[in-house]
């Protein structure tokens, strides 16, 4: 199967220059021929400047490009006019990571969770379709009475509605089942979180000796999954849940979706929040303050969060970075590890059996 040319429109600075190669590149079909960028992507006509808007057309056709992606949330009247102008698909931000979702979605639970991310999407572009319409009247049906508009409106309404009641049944066989398991004496909730790629579902595989796929690529995991797992001798059972990946600037209608199963995950006992320590230390900020802004948005207990420094092994001067982000980003006690080496596991799985011992107790 042939790829599909992208001509990725992004902002100059490495940390979204590299995040939004990332996202095109989770799409297997998709391949960048040309990346370009501008300061400012929320100008009015085009989302980029006039200017660049004819830079980008004579792109598409020196590189017989068949999609532009713009790394920005666009109005429908801002990707209407550059598709007119560039004579080819544009999508933006938001619309590229309702492609990935859809790529990754195995259960029935993740399907709708999208489905309704991607009701909420549209439901602005109807109202704003409608303020488009040339004229007073606006089309209708045989010219007058119901609007074309207003029956879009409702449907998506209804569809909105449907889906929530499906997420919301989904959801309660989820806790039913949760609850069940945690009936079992002794039992200890640990959950992983952190920012897409942080290496958390190889942790999750670790300690569970489960074989859950693990990628490169933006958001393998979508769905939460929870397995057993033991410390060392100790007797009492613990839970362990894998969670979808954070990523900055993700709309809040996106985590508003995918709420439900945030929020079993995030009622944990121990929260364990992975960071790649691998990374510059601007990078490792952006995340780590992205992960707390849905942490918080959320509300989620912080005294239940414990920071997890993964990725040691990759790490030339592992101890003088260690430091240096612990300083940088005034971090308490946090555990190095490395999920792939198994560095540091013994002394993390000591502290989340000190803190099931304190649960007991």
């Amino acid at each position: 199967m042939n790829s599909i040319k992208v001509i990725l429109v992004t902002y100059p600075d490495s940390f979204r220059l590299q995040e939004a190669k990332g996202l095109v590149e989770s799409l297997a079909d998709c391949q960048i021929v040309k990346v370009v960028t501008q300061r400012y992507l929320d100008h009015s006509e085009y989302g980029v400047g006039s200017g660049k808007a004819e830079e980008i057309k004579e792109f598409v056709k020196e590189s017989k490009a068949e999609r532009v992606v713009v790394d920005e949330h666009l109005t429908s009247k801002q990707v209407h006019n550059l598709e007119k102008l560039t004579g080819t698909e544009v999508i933006d931000r938001e619309r590229l990571i309702l492609n990935i979702f859809y790529s990754r979605a195995t259960t029935t639970e993740a399907k709708l969770q999208i489905e309704l991310a991607e009701v909420k999407y549209e439901m602005p572009r109807v109202r704003e379709n409608a303020k488009q319409v040339s004229g007073t009247e606006r089309p209708g049906k045989g010219g007058m009475g119901v609007y074309v508009v207003d029956v879009k409106f409702r449907d998506l309404k209804r569809r909105m509605s449907f889906i929530k009641e499906k997420i919301e049944d989904a959801h309660r066989k989820r806790e039913l089942y949760h609850q069940q398991r945690l009936k079992t004496a002794g039992t200890t909730v640990v959950s992983l979180v952190g920012y897409t790629s942080s290496g958390k579902t190889t942790l999750f595989n670790l300690l569970t000796s489960e074989h859950k796929e693990t990628s490169s690529s933006l958001f393998t995991t979508l769905s939460t999954t929870t397995r057993s797992f033991k410390i060392n001798n100790n007797k009492g059972l613990l839970l362990l849940i894998d969670t979808v990946g954070f990523i900055s600037r993700l709309p809040h209608y996106m985590v508003d979706a995918f709420k439900s199963t945030l929020e079993e995950s995030l009622a944990a006992d121990l929260i364990l929040l992975l960071i790649d320590m691998s990374e510059n230390i601007e990078d490792i900020r952006i995340k780590y303050e992205s992960c707390w802004d849905v942490l918080d948005e959320l509300k989620v207990d912080r005294s239940k969060v414990f920071i997890i420094l993964n990725k040691y092994d990759i790490v030339a001067n592992s101890e003088e970075q260690m430091e240096y982000v612990i300083n940088n980003l005034k971090i308490s006690n946090p555990i190095a590890i490395s999920s792939k080496t198994g560095y540091g596991i013994h002394r993390l799985k000591t502290m989340i059996g000190r803190h099931m011992l304190d649960k007991l107790a």
